[in-house]
Parts: structure tokens; sequence; C-alpha cells
């Protein structure tokens, strides 16, 4: 496991080693990696008091561990990127781990998980200028539209705010949609065809500009049908950590057949695989590309 105390003094002592160790990150040269896909460890549910992975309710709460996790999934050839909120990714900045990767900075942070403001997702992490600023990739943002609740609209709002924003930056805008509803105290994600559909409609159309726009979407049934909805590059999401991973890798590489399905952005089901191989779920995902 990576030693943190390297990490505690920098920020303690040295804070402008960030600023610094941003400035000196090698870019990749494009999104794409050498498989001409892309290929994303998603790693910004803590922000959000989303912990769970697996059966343990806070498995992503040791951030030595999960930094740990992400380090070895960023060494595994073929990946060649990471989301992040600034946390995580200054963490990985001060343990040199972001050269040559792709970096997308999560943005909208405020619906905590099982809040009564969840819907209403307050921009409360980066911005376009903090992302241009720190020389990253591009910005991630999700967009849950739940017909029920006002808040949709002032997230709506700040989405197409956003993504006009990262485009004047010429930075990705990655735009993670759901037609949601409240149930039992938590907000779920209707994950029907129609209901994908819907979703990935609305958000195509944020902003002033839609040149730089990516959809994260998930794998749902008749994925040909969903995905024939719009034009725009998208990357597959892998969700919750399943028990029956090969099924999961079975959707994904179906998902990845499709035209305009660019790669994969997954997070815990790579990070805390049923056995704990890291390394191996990692190269088996890669694989699919």
């Amino acid at each position: 496991m990576r030693d943190v105390l390297e990490i505690v003094a920098a920020r303690a002592d040295r804070p402008g080693a960030i600023a610094s160790a941003a400035a000196a990150r090698r870019r990749p040269a494009g999104w794409r990696g050498e498989h001409g896909r892309m290929m994303i460890i998603a790693a910004d549910h803590p922000a959000r008091g989303a912990l769970r992975a697996g059966p343990d309710p806070l498995a992503m709460g040791n951030r030595a561990d999960l930094l740990d996790r992400i380090c070895t999934a960023l060494e595994r050839p073929g990946v060649n990127g990471v989301l992040g909120t600034p946390d995580i990714l200054e963490d990985l900045l001060l343990l040199g781990a972001l050269d040559d990767k792709v970096v997308i900075g999560s943005m909208n942070r405020g619906g905590l998980a099982g809040t009564s403001f969840e819907i209403d997702d307050r921009f409360t992490a980066y911005d376009g200028d903090s992302l241009a600023a720190a020389g990253f990739e591009g910005g991630k943002m999700l967009l849950r539209i739940d017909p029920d609740d006002a808040g949709t609209v002032a997230t709506l709002q700040a989405c197409g705010r956003a993504v006009g924003d990262l485009a004047a930056h010429q930075l990705m805008a990655m735009v993670e949609p759901f037609i949601s509803h409240r149930a039992d105290g938590r907000v779920r994600n209707e994950l029907s065809p129609e209901a994908m559909i819907r979703a990935m409609t609305v958000a195509a159309g944020l902003g002033t500009t839609s040149a730089y726009t990516w959809l994260k979407v998930p794998v749902v049934d008749d994925m040909e049908r969903v995905m024939a909805a719009t034009t725009l590059p998208a990357l597959i999401l892998g969700g919750e950590v399943s028990q029956d991973a090969d099924a999961a890798y079975v959707r994904w590489s179906k998902a990845l057949a499709l035209p305009t399905v660019q790669g994969l952005v997954i997070g815990r089901s790579l990070l805390y695989p049923p056995g704990g191989d890291v390394a191996g779920a990692v190269d088996r995902a890669v694989s699919l590309l």
C-alpha cells in the first residue's frame, strides 16, 4: 500500500506543491488510448458520501487503500485516464500518477446521496476555469432529471452553463444523464430504454454548443435503440460491483460494438472486484476494447 505520509506532509507544509505537480504533469497526446478507445477509472464517489462497494458500506472510506487501488489500475496497460474530485486528483498528482493520463474533474457533488436535496445537485467542485488552470482534459457532471422535483431545473441550468464553460476552454464535457425518482427516501435512476433515450436527448441539447460533449451512460436493455438516440460520443459506465462479473463483461462488450460507444468509464466494479484482484479486473476490461 502506498505511504500517505508524503502526501500529508506536502498538504500541510507545501500546499503549492499541488499546483507545481499539475504544471509539471506530462499531458496525454489525445483523448484516446493506444487501442483507439478511452479507458477511464472513475473515483469520484466519496465526495457524494457514496462509499459502498459490494457488501461493504464504507469500502471507499479508507483513502490510502483507495489510492492504492486507483494507482494499481492506472498502471495497467491500456488504461488512459481517471475521473475524480479535486482531493483525489491532487493526491494522485502528488504521487506522480497522472503523467500521460486523461484527467477528468468531477464538478457537481452537492446532491449528496440520501439527502432531501439530492436532486438539486449543486456544482461544488471543479469549474471550467479551474480545470483549465490545472491543465486537465475535461469535466464530468451528473444530471438526474426527476419529473416530480423542482430542484431538477436548477441542475439543468447549471449543467448547461458548465457545458458551455468547458467548451470555451476546449475541454471535454462528460454528462451522465438519468431520469430519476425518489422512493423510500432515496433517489433511484430509471434504467428502462425509454428513460435512457429521454435522458440522453435532454443532455445532448445542453449548453451553447455540443462540440465537446460526451455522454456517460449505463448498459440497459435494447442498447442499440438507446444509442441510436444521439450522434454524441458515449462512454459506458460500470455501475455497482456485481457478483456476476462475467455477465457484466458480456454487457460491456456488446455495448462497445455500437458505433457511438467510444470506451469505458468504470469505478467500483474494477477497483473493488469480487476476489479483490484489481489488476486482473482492469486487464479483462481493457481486453474488451
